[in-house]
């Protein structure tokens, strides 16, 4: 009778059609997802002022740029975990307000040391929001709008980075570096919207075997859309397996290695540290290469600010693609092309060609960059069912944050031995290694529905 039921309450959940109530979750889960892009991109501007105001090294802005991103890895590989045994919201509470609290210590930290403690925890904090952000979001949404609407999530990562140039572009060469981490902070004032508005995964519990609450919350759900005046399409059992259901299920972390699962591990965790090796290789240093090639400061805050309006409308085309011509294809294609976007970008940079063509294959390079993050946010957790899919997004994710840590570090030292051109193809070379190792061991997961 359990099982029956949480297979029930499962196909009536995939049944339901797209109404407000599973925007303003979008909404939600976005907001946090802004914040963190925020929090990501105004690090690679602030790195830029802290070097002429407090004289860094470039070891110390290695260290600046990766010690963020340690946190990330360490609140990545916790979180997801705690998440699958605990329930996703409260572990997206706490992540939040340990973002807020030490990102506002940044703003006032009084010596380079300080800082570097501070950046570590806000790393915490964002490391451990990504397995929450995506599992949640995903466990509300019918397979076959899944892809658009997990694809409509990475817009605001857009929005959140574009928001991070503008404002340093605007406030740090006026007020200072401090005043950005300020706005940076502004997610504490979130943390009660939260709190208010945002339900448990159904999913989760009923993979705990907690069917009545997990009902309750189906039902008003189901009433919200009926009230917008949207119809419910009749439940369709066939749609759910039986197997994919079950009562009380445990947190089972050694599923990601069994036979079923574990050439999706690999292939996600190889994934996941080649493409934020990339991105964080490209990005995190990119306004820094400006000043480096000869621009100012300024000029270099506004090139990168023009290459960010290429986030938005690629997020939004991607997530029309995802649930067209699936994730798989989609995401292979742009991490081929991303790869030999960056190689030519690079080259452009490094030998003095002409700044509007150095900036219009930027736009390029970053247009296919940022589908790369969109498809993959939305990919991973599709893969795994309810009972480890937080831990498994958490250990992809943990993946990413160790590619994501060694690329300032390798692109800092690679600057002094093989040039801007040199470490472009570096970069290259990790989007088009993870295109090969998707194209082999992925495999489609369009129109699938997700596994409890």
């Amino acid at each position: 009778m359990e099982t029956s039921s949480s297979k029930m309450l499962v196909a009536r959940m995939e049944r339901l059609p797209v109404g407000k109530f599973h925007y303003k979750m979008l909404g939600i889960n976005g907001a946090a997802w802004a914040f963190d892009a925020f929090d990501v991109g105004l690090v690679t501007f602030v790195v830029t002022a802290l070097t002429k105001s407090w004289g860094l090294t470039a070891a110390q802005v290695g260290l600046f740029l990766s010690v963020g991103l340690f946190g990330m890895f360490f609140g990545a590989v916790v979180s997801g975990p705690v998440a699958d045994r605990w329930g996703r919201k409260a572990v997206f509470q706490i992540t939040m307000l340990f973002f807020a609290v030490f990102s506002l210590l940044c703003a006032i930290a009084p010596n380079f040391l300080s800082l570097v403690i501070f950046r570590f925890f806000v790393g915490v904090g964002l490391g451990g929001e990504t397995p929450v952000v995506t599992s949640l979001l995903g466990e509300f949404i019918p397979a076959s709008k899944r892809g658009k609407l997990q694809g409509l999530l990475n817009t605001f990562w857009a929005v959140g980075w574009l928001a991070s140039a503008v404002i340093s572009y605007f406030i740090i060469p006026a007020a200072g570096w401090r005043w950005a981490f300020v706005a940076g902070a502004l997610p504490a004032f979130y943390i009660f919207i939260v709190r208010r508005h945002l339900p448990e995964s159904p999913r989760w519990l009923i993979s705990k075997g907690r069917n009545q609450e997990a009902a309750k919350i189906v039902e008003s759900i189901e009433q919200k859309l009926t009230s917008e005046g949207l119809e419910l399409p009749k439940v369709n059992l066939k749609e759910v397996k039986i197997d994919t259901v079950e009562k009380k299920q445990k947190v089972n972390v050694a599923l990601l290695f069994s036979n079923k699962y574990i050439k999706r591990t690999i292939m996600l965790w190889g994934l996941w540290f080649l493409a934020m090796f990339g991105y964080y290789g490209l990005f995190s240093w990119l306004p820094s290469l400006f000043v480096k090639a000869g621009h100012t400061m300024v000029k270099s805050f506004l090139y990168v600010l023009i290459m960010q309006i290429a986030y938005v409308p690629n997020q939004v085309l991607s997530a029309y693609l995802m649930d067209k011509i699936g994730r798989k294809k989609l995401l292979v294609t742009n991490l081929i092309l991303a790869g030999i976007a960056a190689i030519v970008y690079g080259w452009t940079l490094g030998h003095g060609v002409n700044t509007g063509v150095v900036v219009l294959l930027g736009v390029i390079t970053s247009f296919f960059v940022s589908a790369i993050m969109g498809i993959t946010y939305t990919y991973t957790p599709e893969l795994y069912p309810t009972t480890v899919r937080a831990t498994g997004v958490g250990s992809a994710s943990a993946c990413s944050r160790i590619g994501s840590m060694l690329a300032p570090m390798v692109i800092g030292a690679g600057l002094t031995s093989v040039g801007i051109s040199g470490v472009f193809a570096i970069v290259s070379g990790a989007f088009i290694l993870a295109g090969i190792l998707v194209a082999v061991l992925g495999i489609e997961t369009k129109g699938l529905v997700l596994k409890d």
